[in-house]
């Protein structure tokens, strides 16, 4: 870079976000871990107040653009003394000190500039003296780096940023021209547009691309909502900024990896990396020579494995434990088939069944031509029988063998060791079912690692998750763990899943469900992801070691929860045709999300449609539909709201409907309801088909928009089982003075225009609505 500049004499640097950067989102960020001085609580708000304040008053009582730190933090703590307000701006450094790092690549071209022989300045707008200033270099990055620095300039000196004419107090100091002087600052109207003017050369350093910036935000953002209000540390935490501002961007799938579980699977690691020690200093303390065996859950283990492995790591095993294969394992104890039964109430019950590995004739003859709930009360009688239950018992057991054989032959473990399971999470469901097997047969001990653990019973076992009840509360680890179906389709390994152990312990695997195309482009996620742990601190000079897991944890808790609810168009197209197979006993795939089925479910319903709904990715179903919209989804998925469809659609208005069948009519005022968009929906109850239904929406409007009018049962709309939709039935309308300009489009001359539905012939005895979905338009009305 310097040769671009030939004749340079000085290398002039702005410093907070060019040398130093901090790991948070924003300065002020900083200010929520302000400890208290003397007993007296200082908080972020009064700290940027106090500032605010300050700068204010020094412009108009000495016509100055900048203050120091002491005039701040009279306004901050404006009854303490002088010894007090000292002590709390030196504990607002020391704070600035942990948390400021340098960037390497700029500290890279302090050392190119030092060995041609030029001159280093730093020129800064700060409320810090140039004396503080180079000490927190030293403090934060180092000294060898606050050596290189030959003078520093701050704007709080002089009372003037750059952009006021900063630089001409530098140009009046420094023995050098204009034209020998580089200025490099992140700043555009600081850094160039307040110092070129001055014929000195600039660069501007770009931080970030535009995706990159966008996603940091919305980060802080959702950090915002998830974090709690606590003092003990720093609002949200970026560590990744650095990785981010020199990530390459060329191959969309690949950096989609590196900026989003990258960052997530590196944080993980390095708990795991703890989890391991604390785990193994137990087996000592406790006179135990045990070793600690790490052990990968395939097939969602297979990334954090691989990430494992790039950061260099000790004997690794992938073990091949599926609920298949886990739940059938725990079948071999009688009464865990009656219990499995019993708490699988409501899924499909042939499903079941195969669980419990019934001949294909068993399950159609007591699961087949009934409902699911026929089926389940049928299948259950079944299991009562003790002589059905005897060979499921008998091939329960071998089975259970065999899954020991796979773990021993694998692993090798000696007694009294742990194996450590490594997974995604997110309930433990598999160690719950093998750890009193494992234990039993192998005489270790089992500790359960999860990237995300949310309990749904407590069931005393040894399990502990990167994001926990530690850390988070239960709605947001419920919010964490509904859209995790992307994070397993890309964590996986491209492989059937285990249904059968050979009598060896040797892996039978089932036929993998997922295409070849959706497998090429998780491998490139793949190796983004590998890709961050080499570039995780690569840009990074400290002075001092940071505190490892807990700003990590944050930010990759915040990065998650961005993926899950509010993910970018560039990388919903990577991953719009995935899909995510069930492994349930079914060799069923799902839809990650369908956006067009979202946009008519938001019309009808609002929010609401996605209750019921099977695809595993349903944020993404929002993307286009507005901030707001988007929002409000995560608000509602962190926070216990006991709202009902009523809340999120207002009655906006009644309309007098005539209801009729045969000779008779009947009249009576419905109300329409917002919904999403401008739209609004008009619920016609016409019970078992009975009723017509004639609507004045020339009392509306002069002109509506209609986007549908479908009859449903009654009970699917106000459920919002919307993957019943088939049971849809299109109506076809019939005008009384209104006029079709177009098939979505209705004029109505007047209030006494209508429309006529006819609902379908009734095929049972279900209640059914006309679900009418329209939207005004313009300002036109006959009202």
């Amino acid at each position: 870079m310097l040769d671009w500049f030939p004749g340079i004499r000085v290398l002039s640097l702005d410093c907070f976000d060019t040398l130093l950067w901090r790991d948070c989102h924003a300065p002020s960020d900083l200010f929520a871990a302000l400890p208290d001085s003397d007993g007296i609580p200082i908080n972020a708000y009064q700290r940027v107040h106090g500032e605010r304040r300050a700068r204010r008053n020094a412009r108009a009582a000495r016509g100055v653009h900048d203050v120091a730190i002491d005039e701040i933090y009279r306004m901050v703590m404006p009854h303490a003394g002088d010894a007090t307000r000292a002590r709390a701006s030196a504990a607002e450094l020391a704070l600035e000190a942990r948390h400021c790092y340098g960037f390497a690549p700029t500290i890279a071209l302090m050392r190119e500039a030092k060995a041609r022989g030029l001159q280093v300045i730093l020129v800064s707008d700060t409320y810090l003296a140039p004396g503080p200033l180079l000490d927190l270099v030293a403090r934060a990055a180092g000294a060898e780096t606050a050596a290189m620095i030959d003078r520093v300039f701050a704007s709080s000196t002089y009372g003037l940023p750059k952009a006021a004419g900063l630089y001409r107090e530098v140009l009046a100091r420094v023995k050098a021209r204009p034209d020998q002087i580089l200025h490099i600052g992140d700043n555009a109207d600081a850094d160039v547009g307040g110092v070129s003017p001055f014929g000195v050369h600039t660069l501007h350093l770009r931080q970030f691309s535009e995706r990159s910036a966008q996603q940091l935000r919305l980060e802080n953002a959702v950090a915002g909502l998830i974090e709690g209000r606590g003092c003990s540390s720093p609002k949200s935490p970026q560590p990744h900024r650095p990785a981010l501002a020199m990530a390459d961007e060329s191959d969309a799938a690949r950096h989609f990896g590196f900026a989003t579980l990258g960052p997530v699977l590196f944080g993980y690691d390095q708990w795991l990396r703890t989890q391991a020690a604390e785990l193994q200093a137990a087996e000592l303390q406790a006179g135990r020579p045990g070793t600690v065996h790490w052990l990968f859950l395939m097939r969602d283990g297979y990334l954090p494995m691989r990430m494992h492995q790039k950061s260099g790591a000790g004997p690794v095993h992938a073990i091949e434990i599926s609920r298949l294969t886990a739940t059938f394992a725990a079948f071999a104890q009688d009464p865990a088939i009656l219990r499995h039964v019993e708490e699988n109430r409501g899924i499909d019950p042939a499903i079941i069944a195969r669980q419990l590995r019934l001949p294909d004739a068993t399950i159609a003859q007591v699961c087949g031509n009934r409902s699911n709930a026929d089926g389940w009360r049928a299948l259950h009688d079944w299991c009562r029988v003790p002589t059905n239950r005897r060979p499921i018992v008998k091939a329960a057991q071998a089975l259970a063998e065999r899954l020991v054989s796979h773990v021993r032959n694998t692993v090798r473990p000696a007694p009294g060791d742990t194996l450590m399971l490594v997974d995604l999470g997110y309930n433990g469901s598999v160690q719950s079912l093998i750890d009193p097997l494992l234990t039993r047969a192998l005489k270790v001990h089992i500790a359960g690692r999860y990237l995300i653990l949310r309990e749904m019973q407590a069931g005393g076992l040894d399990k502990r998750g990167y994001f926990d009840p530690a850390h988070y509360d239960h709605p947001v680890l419920n919010a964490m763990t509904a859209n995790v179906a992307l994070i397993e389709q890309i964590a996986t390994a491209q492989q059937g899943s285990v249904y059968d152990y050979a009598d060896d312990g040797a892996p039978i695997r089932g036929a993998s469900d997922i295409g070849v195309p959706q497998s090429s482009v998780r491998e490139a996620i793949q190796q983004g992801c590998l890709a961050f742990a080499d570039a995780a601190t690569a840009h990074v000079v400290r002075a001092d070691t940071p505190e490892p897991i807990g700003p990590w944890r944050q930010a990759n808790a915040a990065t998650l929860m961005r993926l899950m609810y509010l993910p970018m168009r560039a990388e919903l197209e990577i991953v719009s045709a995935f899909e995510h197979d069930v492994n349930l006993g079914t060799c069923e795939t799902l839809p990650l999300f369908d956006a067009r089925v979202a946009r008519a479910g938001l019309l009808r319903q609002g929010l609401f449609y996605q209750k019921g709904a099977r695809r595993m990715f349903l944020p993404a179903e929002l993307a286009g539909e507005g901030f707001a919209t988007r929002l409000m989804h995560l608000a509602t998925a962190c926070f216990p709201m006991a709202l009902v469809a009523a809340d999120f659609a207002d009655e906006a208005g009644r309309i007098a409907v005539m209801l009729s069948r045969g000779g008779e009519t009947a009249r009576i005022e419905l109300p329409y309801r917002a919904t999403h968009d401008g739209f609004f929906a008009l619920c016609i109850p016409v019970g078992a088909g009975r009723f017509g239904a004639s609507v004045p929406f020339g009392a509306i409007a002069a002109h509506v928009e209609i986007a549908s009018v479908v009859a449903m049962p009654a009970g699917e709309y106000l459920n919002s089982r919307h993957d019943t939709a088939a049971r849809e039935t299109v109506i076809v309308p019939h005008f009384d003075g209104i006029v079709a300009l177009t098939n979505r489009l209705w004029h109505c001359p007047d209030r006494a225009a209508l429309v006529h539905f006819q609902p379908p012939v009734p095929a049972d005895d279900d209640n059914l609505l006309i679900v009418v979905v329209f939207r005004p338009i313009g300002a036109d009305t006959n009202i």
